[in-house]
């Protein structure tokens, strides 16, 4: 076994119908006074659902910010941060999914840094290398009510979209880290299904890549071996109900899968769905799962062990040849089409001519460099491109 270190960052989770009882409490822990509350415009005309939050920050609410788009992009950041400036924020409570999660986030760093986003975020070095600056402003304490199961609620990275270019601008502040999550039962059934089921995709992809990966430990690999055994158990029931029990499962599995990915990264599918979703306007989890296949492929002669592993929890056997990497693609299939997943990027209305473009956008995403077969340059992830298509 190789050497390792693992540290657990701090986290407070209160899960069930009286989780928001709690967010008095926990404020009143960090000594926050003046919360604002960070969500879409859809949850944000809904009294319903915002009605509990409210209550239970009593006199500590600060007001609500309802700008967070879709893919986060700078520009709604932007609005954000200045938004916590004006109404004088000492923390952040981000409720929905990984939109308002990431944009409370970089809200928080921009306000704290006071700096241009390029200034702040993940850039290459003289040598190519991707290097992440050290930020050291204070950030406003970040609380999360999640509605989808996403990978963010525990993650320290925050990518924002820059609609000019159709990159992601990766910031990474550990102080951003969420202080405490509350899960509660009807804000976790609010998202539509086909959102709450895309985020289930992005969270298995980002599981898989995590378990194919050559820098985890056994720590992290009991987190995502769980998290996957819960998405490929539940995620088919998608299409068949749509219970408490489920959704309940699949939002832990995202906890799991974002805590143990912490220590692996991700491979090539993650960075490809980023692309794709930036793009085209698609679910980064269906993406994803187009990809994920090919990828696997592109990744077998140097992911093994991993193949190993995800063979275990699937319960298949390696082909005569010795390897089980169609039998791991078998059943990762299986799923995507019990939920009615296009199999090809021409199904899913990505144009034959973007590939190169899509490509070149891959080799600047952060996950790319810890891809477990060494990516020498665009073309070979165009070939995986090409594949999918």
């Amino acid at each position: 076994m190789h050497k390792f270190r693992h540290f657990i960052p701090a986290i407070r989770i209160h899960h069930g119908a009286d989780s928001l009882q709690q967010v008095a409490r926990e404020l009143d822990r960090l000594d926050c006074r003046r919360a604002v509350v960070v969500c879409g415009s859809t949850l944000g005309r809904s009294t319903e659902l915002l009605e509990p939050i409210f209550r239970a920050l009593g006199d500590r609410s600060a007001g609500l910010y309802t700008g967070v788009k879709s893919q986060s992009p700078l520009p709604a950041v932007e609005d954000a941060a200045r938004e916590l400036r004006r109404l004088e924020a000492d923390s952040v409570i981000a409720l929905g999914g990984g939109s308002a999660i990431v944009t409370a986030r970089a809200a928080s760093i921009l306000l704290g840094e006071g700096l241009d986003v390029r200034k702040l975020c993940t850039s290459r070095d003289a040598g190519g290398k991707l290097i992440s600056p050290k930020l050291v402003a204070p950030k406003l304490p970040q609380f999360i009510i999640p509605t989808t199961p996403s990978t963010a609620i525990v993650k320290a990275g925050s990518a924002v979209l820059d609609p000019l270019s159709a990159s992601r601008l990766a910031l990474f502040d550990p102080k951003t880290r969420a202080q405490c999550v509350f899960l509660h039962p009807e804000l976790m059934q609010s998202a539509p299904r086909a959102l709450f089921t895309g985020a289930s995709l992005n969270t298995l992809t980002l599981a898989v890549e995590g378990l194919l990966s050559r820098t985890g430990d056994p720590i992290a690999d009991a987190s995502l071996l769980h998290a996957v055994r819960l998405l490929i158990e539940r995620l088919p029931e998608a299409n068949q109900g749509d219970g408490l029990d489920m959704r309940t499962e699949l939002m832990l599995a995202s906890i799991l899968c974002g805590q143990g990915s912490d220590y692996t990264g991700a491979g090539m599918a993650i960075p490809l769905g980023h692309a794709i979703g930036a793009r085209f306007n698609i679910d980064n989890g269906l993406a994803d799962a187009i990809v994920l296949p090919h990828v696997i492929r592109f990744n077998a002669s140097a992911a093994e062990a991993g193949l190993a592993k995800l063979a275990s929890v699937f319960g298949v056997s390696p082909s005569p040849a010795g390897s089980p990497v169609e039998a791991v693609i078998a059943r990762l299939d299986a799923v995507f089409r019990s939920l009615g997943i296009p199999q090809r990027l021409r199904d899913a209305g990505v144009p034959r001519d973007s590939l190169p473009e899509l490509a070149e956008i891959c080799m600047e995403d952060w996950f790319i460099q810890s891809n477990p077969r060494v990516i020498r340059n665009a073309s070979e992830v165009q070939q995986v491109l090409e594949a999918a298509w």
